[in-house]
């Protein structure tokens, strides 16, 4: 078949026309045939069997019948009317009802004519009802494409309401496949359906939408959520390679004076085992001359900043410059006074950029970015403005990946002739199925220990009846001098709901702790930026010794003495919110404490997402099960779920499937890199077709 005939405007299929195509788009994003092809069903009904009306049970079931009408009545009702078929077989009768269409079914409906009936069954009394059934006379429904088990599409209420409902898209599809005699290119080798004993596209297509069994249609989701996950892999892989062949870096092949000098003299502590092992492995990546993309993972507080520190001291030993990113003015403003601390002794030049810094200010740094004096700079978005000039940019740090959108990560990529190195950092932790995923083209790094001195942080899961008691844990916790955090939540659809709950929380806790005794910050999102900055610095030099928040304190803000987080309706935050909230503390040497405050009435998810908190710190077995209860795509913000934008797999439940992908793609490549080999011409066709609307930026992660 000419794989262009699935690029065919879906408005030129019969049955369709221009006002069905332009509601399928703009419903569904179906465009074109292939477009339909790909709609896979949600689920099915069973219509391998049919009933006898003397069968029927009262289950709310849907169920088929084979019968005929012998008499039709309208009957009035309060509000309009209804029209009721009396519809018998040999054992029984039941009535079928209709409240809408009436006029039409009425004029179209064939009295003592065999029909096949299928609906969901009600009863009253003794009679049982199928109110809308579908209905087709037994002579069609012999003569149309067999379906046992009937697929049942997505959907949605305008579909529904423009009259496309279930059994017009099953029917476009019936006429797709006519169309096609069914006859569709194969897209894996041979070698591979053998292999994994797959059936073929045709097959697989032919039983995702009309299944004859359970088996073939268990064996038809197999191959095709094999075939996308593999094609997905073999891009992410390729990008991967056309990186390490195509684009290259920029040597750095010594190790200079200043990474020796800090190493030898400046580090505040020793190294962890974990930190070693991913200096070393960055390390490789800089000696190569290959452009380095590599995910640095690590738990808040797993020392990643020196790290980044040591990384940027080895661009600058080999006669580059390094700049910092990160996503807010706080966070910024953190990295630069840490790094500034980390390099008072040292000869090294380091400035902020940030959209606060004055005009006067900006000048001289421009000027020392252009000449090469500058050797790191630490910023915001700012640092992507185009008037943002380096004289040689040899690393880009980039901190908490996710809140950047790609485009403004490309911009990173022409600040020099060749592009920089590129690290990424995340506290995020991400699971291996998704890391493999979604930054299956990146190097992954992990720090996988905290550095030694840190006592874990104490998790609790406590009810609001107990507020009293908590109320005097943190008066005694502040008598040691500590500070504490108390955060409640945000709920996007109500700002005014948020402030009223963050007001109320305030007033209870200044009533609780009163003045002069007690000092309590208040920051909230809708405070100016200016005025929560006052806020924050006023915690972070120890003046007040409570801070009241919404979660705008979720990344980044480092305060050692802060040792208690009280987390209010804690059942309102996602996992991996609470872990990174529960990370804010636990930073100085002191035992620190997480208390998560709840009602009694929680859903089970809820349970699950508390009771894992109160298990476990492990930032990674947390994003598993984070995945597990909410699914790729939301974990990973919407700016990465384009990657996921699967048709029929499931990352998490389908993650055996995914791992067997990525085997095959990866022995694909290594035996034939460039798809060149006769039989695995089906494939590359494929991947041509599938890649050929992805721009270069794809390749910066």
């Amino acid at each position: 078949m000419n794989p262009n005939f699935l690029q065919t405007p879906v408005v030129y299929l019969k049955g369709v026309g221009p006002n069905r195509a332009e509601i399928l788009k703009t419903e569904l994003g179906i465009e074109t045939y292939g477009d339909l092809l790909q709609l896979y069903p949600n689920r099915y009904l069973d219509k391998t069997q049919y009933y006898k009306i003397n069968q029927l049970k009262d289950s709310g079931a849907d169920v088929q019948i084979l019968g005929k009408i012998i008499h039709l009545k309208t009957v009035e009702q309060k509000r309009g009317k209804r029209l009721v078929a009396t519809f018998i077989d040999d054992t029984g009768q039941l009535e079928l009802v209709w409240f809408r269409g009436q006029k039409w079914i009425r004029e179209n409906l064939k009295l003592n004519e065999p029909y096949v009936i299928f609906g969901r069954i009600n009863r009253y009394g003794s009679t049982f009802s199928m109110p809308h059934p579908e209905m087709e006379l037994l002579q069609q429904h012999q003569a149309g494409l067999k379906v046992s088990m009937q697929p049942i599409y997505p959907s949605t209420e305008k579909l529904s309401n423009s009259g496309i409902t279930n059994r017009v898209v099953s029917k476009l599809i019936q006429q797709l496949f006519m169309e096609t005699k069914a006859n569709f290119d194969e897209t894996l080798s041979e070698n591979l359906i053998a292999d994994l004993k797959l059936v073929s596209k045709a097959d697989a297509l032919l039983n995702i939408h009309f299944p004859k069994s359970q088996e073939l249609l268990a064996k038809a989701q197999f191959r095709l959520k094999f075939e996308e996950l593999f094609f997905v892999q073999l891009q992410l892989l390729n990008k991967k390679v056309i990186r390490k062949h195509k684009i290259k870096g920029l040597p750095f092949d010594q190790v200079g004076e200043k990474f020796n000098a800090f190493f030898q003299n400046h580090l505040p502590f020793e190294l962890t085992r974990a930190q070693k092992r991913v200096m070393k492995e960055i390390r490789n990546d800089l000696g190569s001359s290959a452009q380095m993309n590599r995910l640095l993972q690590g738990d808040v507080g797993s020392g990643k900043t020196i790290v980044a520190l040591m990384c940027m001291l080895l661009a600058i030993d080999n006669g580059f410059q390094a700049c910092l990113m990160a996503p807010t003015e706080i966070l910024a403003n953190q990295h630069y006074t840490s790094l500034k601390e980390l390099l008072k002794d040292m000869d090294v030049s380091i400035e902020l950029l940030t959209g606060s810094v004055k005009k006067s200010a900006r000048k001289p740094i421009h000027e020392q970015l252009e000449n090469g004096t500058l050797h790191i700079l630490v910023g915001t978005h700012a640092v992507l403005e185009d008037k943002v000039q380096f004289k040689n940019l040899g690393l880009a740090v980039i901190d908490e990946q996710h809140r950047f959108g790609v485009a403004q990560r490309s911009k990173l990529w022409h600040k020099n002739n060749l592009p920089p190195h590129i690290l990424v950092m995340t506290a995020t932790p991400i699971p291996r199925t998704l890391a493999m995923s979604l930054y299956g083209d990146l190097d992954i790094s992990v720090i996988d220990e905290l550095p030694p001195g840190r006592k874990p942080i104490k998790t609790v899961h406590r009810y609001d009846a107990n507020r009293l008691k908590v109320f005097r844990f943190i008066k005694d916790e502040i008598k040691k001098g500590r500070q504490v955090y108390i955060v409640y939540p945000l709920i996007q659809e109500s700002e005014a709901l948020d402030y009223k709950d963050l007001m109320d929380g305030y007033e209870s806790i200044a009533r609780e702790f009163p003045l002069p005794d007690y000092q309590i910050s208040i920051v909230h999102g809708q405070m100016k930026p200016q005025d929560k900055d006052y806020e924050m610095e006023r915690f972070v030099r120890g003046e007040t010794q409570i801070m009241v928040a919404t979660t705008v304190i979720e990344v980044g803000v480092n305060v050692p003495n802060a040792s208690v987080m009280i987390i209010e309706s804690a059942e309102r935050f996602g996992l991996s919110q609470l872990h990174q909230l529960r990370g804010r503390v636990g930073r100085g040497a002191e035992q620190s404490f997480c208390i998560l405050m709840t009602g009694y009435k929680l859903s089970n998810d809820s349970k699950t997402r508390l009771e894992t908190m109160v298990r476990t710190n492990d930032g990674f077995e947390i994003a598993e099960v984070d995945l597990k209860l909410r699914g790729p795509g939301d974990l990973m913000g919407t700016q990465q779920s384009g990657l996921l934008n699967l048709k029929i797999a499931d990352i998490v439940k389908d993650n055996q499937i995914l791992k067997s992908a990525r085997y095959y793609a990866i022995q694909l490549l290594k035996v034939d890199p460039k798809m060149e080999k006769s039989e695995h011409l089906s494939i590359r066709k494929a991947y041509a077709n599938l890649v050929k609307d992805k721009a270069i930026w794809g390749y910066i992660s």
